[in-house]
């Protein structure tokens, strides 16, 4: 790692591990997300796939224009009112819309229509915003992808990508035909078909020079374009005016420290790679001499950061492993993605406001966005701001000070959220996001994830555990949280061992502090994977001191959703462990879920029933159980995400009402009372769509509640952590 990168790693590290102050200078906030699914045309069912990729926005600001590839259409979004972001519709393309521009009212779209990737075609389609028709298209001679105009919008350039078959010959290169850079004359936003001139870049390359696989173009002032063929790991630099290359230049290899580079289960930043190629992705020039890659990776290598060059290949700044370090400081790290390409950087935007000159860079895998500001040297990470999942294109809209991000991963068949857009404004005031975040110990990030239980810190106001769930499957964690600082900071991890060496089989779900300085850890189970559900208790070193399992009357109706919270109740011999079942058992009512007690001096168990909320689709279920005062207080919740979320509440039960019956028999139903419904804390805190995994609340040794979501580690999740106090008119 560079001295540089250096520098900017204890940048982000000092970002993300102590208290945001109010703002000298304005900040990036989300302030609306806009389900793209929203513009599907009429004749479409609901949940066909629809995706927000490549965004662009009109000359006054007020439309935002995006390719939807599965949908084979565009999509258009009025932000007249930007808070309020409104449906605009969607045009079939006839073809894949690849990526979009727009000039003087009109939209330019790169659209594929290869018959395969042997067969390579495409056209520029030029289409009338006002009336979403297609008034001309130019035949492109190949698969298109990215777009882009000069700036006074007088010249285009698309480039032609032919892209590999990943089928063929394990995807090795060269695969024919050759991709190229098509530049052409725009005026008024439409296009003459006979000015386009090709541009052959073959010859060009130290990797596979015959087969050049160009991937995104940007221009600068003095009409340069940058083009990058990312599987070629080259930057090419061509004059736009004559459509001849000037100089083109190996994007090099990065030697990387600091870095997770298995996927294991775990969350450990102590590892290297050498010698790995920066194969970027997008492109962007921050000024008339200086450019920067995103080094996502897509043959052999991917980097994991960013690089910054002039245009004549020397290297000015590169980031190492900074920016993914401090995207783990955040909880966003992917672990899945570890033994590939960490967090993937993909796209980029760059951009004036006021000022200062900013350029953001888009993660896909870890579903954040880099906030840099562009120094003229070493760049400072101001932000990093919370996207939908898998950012992939974004715009800057300076003059209304906003920018957006296409985010293009739709979950809704199977359930999950939709593709999204999201808009933030950049004003006045404090950072909504991160709410949470990790210190550094033994020179590395505390990584964490899937937060999915709360306790307090017996004594210290402020303080509270929180457990990790089997998304960390070989690193099972309690957490320490100060949650006084703002944002609230994890300052250490302790791992659950059992015999001097991470527990495996667990999943842990629910945690408990008990006065003599252990913790009770609820399990989950999920017996076709061998994990067992069942109860532990921990010393104060994280050592496993005692497993118990359920009782036979119990076990005997397990199924995959079971405990979901532990808390305490009672001292002495009456203490007693209650757990919060999260669904219906095969001997439950439909409707009725168990609250399970164990006291562990007497060994004996006991349960009650708990009757359920009822909602028209999804399921619903239990998520933590945590004493306060005489009641205990649980989360029920539904499993549903976004604008389809009804059921996220807290309800208490009277501790008065917890007579445990034994298994197997009649069990007294249960009295709750609603408590607090999140809602609208979840849809408010940061302006994005509701997230169904609200797991965890519990009260500090003060009596002051707090809540937080599990990110799911970041798979099929855009990785948000919320992390909250609670307002309740009444705990005790």
């Amino acid at each position: 790692m560079t001295i540089s990168s250096r520098k900017a790693a204890l940048a982000a590290v000092l970002l993300t591990s102590v208290a945001f102050p109010a703002a000298a200078e304005p900040v990036f906030n989300r302030i609306a997300s806009f389900p793209v699914a929203e513009n599907l045309p009429v004749d479409k069912d609901k949940l066909s796939a629809s995706s927000a990729e490549i965004i662009t926005a009109t000359d006054d600001g007020n439309t935002l224009i995006y390719s939807d590839s599965p949908l084979g259409a565009i999509g258009f979004i009025d932000i007249t009112d930007a808070r309020a972001p409104k449906a605009g519709g969607a045009l079939i393309m006839d073809g894949e819309p690849t990526s979009v521009t727009s000039s003087a009212g009109k939209a330019l779209v790169a659209v594929n229509t290869s018959e395969s990737k042997a067969k390579p075609s495409g056209r520029l389609a030029i289409v009338d915003v006002a009336t979403k028709k297609i008034e001309n298209a130019c035949d492109l001679g190949g698969q298109p992808d990215s777009i882009a105009l000069n700036k006074d919008k007088t010249l285009g350039t698309i480039a032609i990508e032919n892209e590999r078959d990943e089928d063929v010959n394990d995807g090795k290169i060269p695969q024919m035909p050759a991709g190229d850079l098509v530049v052409f004359q725009v005026k008024n936003g439409t296009v003459d078909c006979g000015t386009i001139k090709h541009v052959a870049l073959t010859g060009l390359t130290g990797v596979a020079p015959e087969d050049p696989e160009p991937e995104f173009v940007a221009f600068n002032g003095l009409n340069e374009i940058a083009l990058t063929l990312q599987e070629n790991n080259e930057i090419v630099i061509i004059d736009a005016n004559t459509a001849e290359v000037k100089t083109h230049f190996s994007a090099g290899s990065v030697d990387l420290s600091g870095i997770d580079t298995k996927r294991d289960g775990a969350l450990k930043f102590s590892g290297e790679a050498k010698g790995v190629l920066r194969e970027p992705d997008a492109v962007k020039w921050l000024d008339d001499n200086r450019l920067v890659v995103a080094n996502e990776g897509d043959y052999q290598g991917g980097s994991r950061g960013f690089t910054i060059f002039d245009k004549t290949g020397k290297l000015l700044y590169e980031s190492g492993a900074s920016f993914e370090r401090a995207v783990a400081h955040i909880g966003h790290y992917p672990e899945s993605r570890s033994g590939s390409k960490g967090v993937e950087p993909e796209g980029l935007e760059a951009a004036t406001f006021g000022d200062i000159k900013y350029f953001f860079l888009l993660a896909e895998r870890a579903s954040v966005v880099g906030v840099f500001k562009d120094t003229g040297a070493d760049p400072e990470l101001v932000q990093l701001l919370p996207s939908g999942i898998s950012p992939e294109g974004a715009i800057a809209i300076p003059a209304r000070n906003l920018f957006a991000t296409a985010n293009e991963v739709d979950l809704g068949k199977d359930g999950g959220t939709r593709s999204h857009v999201m808009i933030y404004e950049r004003s006045e005031g404090e950072k909504a996001y991160p709410q949470i975040v990790s210190a550094e110990k033994d020179g590395n990030p505390i990584g964490f994830a899937a937060l999915s239980g709360l306790a307090a810190v017996p004594g210290k106001p402020g303080m509270l555990y929180a457990v990790s769930d089997s998304v960390l499957g070989s690193q099972p964690t309690i957490y320490t949280i100060d949650a006084s600082k703002k944002p609230a900071v994890i300052t250490d991890a302790l791992v659950v061992k059992r015999d001097g060496a991470p527990a495996q089989k667990l999943d842990i779900e629910g945690i408990a502090a008990a006065a003599d300085g252990s913790f009770w850890l609820a399990s989950e189970g999920y017996s076709e994977r061998l994990v067992p559900h069942a109860l532990y208790n921990v010393n104060a070193k994280g050592d496993i001191k005692a497993e118990i399992a359920l009782p036979k009357e119990l076990a005997a109706n397990e199924i995959r959703y079971g405990f979901e919270g532990v808390t305490i109740v009672g001292t002495g011999d009456d203490t007693t462990l209650w757990m919060a079942v999260q669904r219906e058992w095969s001997d439950d009512e439909r409707g009725f879920v168990k609250l399970v007690s164990y006291n562990p001096k007497k060994k004996e168990w006991g349960a009650v029933r708990y009757p359920l909320d009822k909602t028209e689709s999804g399921w619903v279920g239990l998520s933590e159980i945590s004493a306060q005062g005489d009641s205990v207080y649980i989360i029920e919740r539904d499993n549903l995400v976004g604008d389809a979320a009804r059921l996220k509440k807290l309800y208490k039960v009277a501790i008065s009402d917890l007579k445990p019956a034994k298994l197997g028999g009649e069990l007294p139903v249960v009295k709750k009372t609603e408590a607090h419904d999140f809602l609208g804390e979840l849809k408010s805190a940061t302006n994005g769509y509701v997230l169904d995994k609200l797991e965890g609340f519990t009260f500090d040794a003060s009596g002051k509640p707090y809540a937080v979501t599990d990110n799911d580690g970041v798979s099929d999740s855009s990785g948000e952590t919320l992390f909250f106090p609670v307002e309740l008119s009444a705990t005790n």
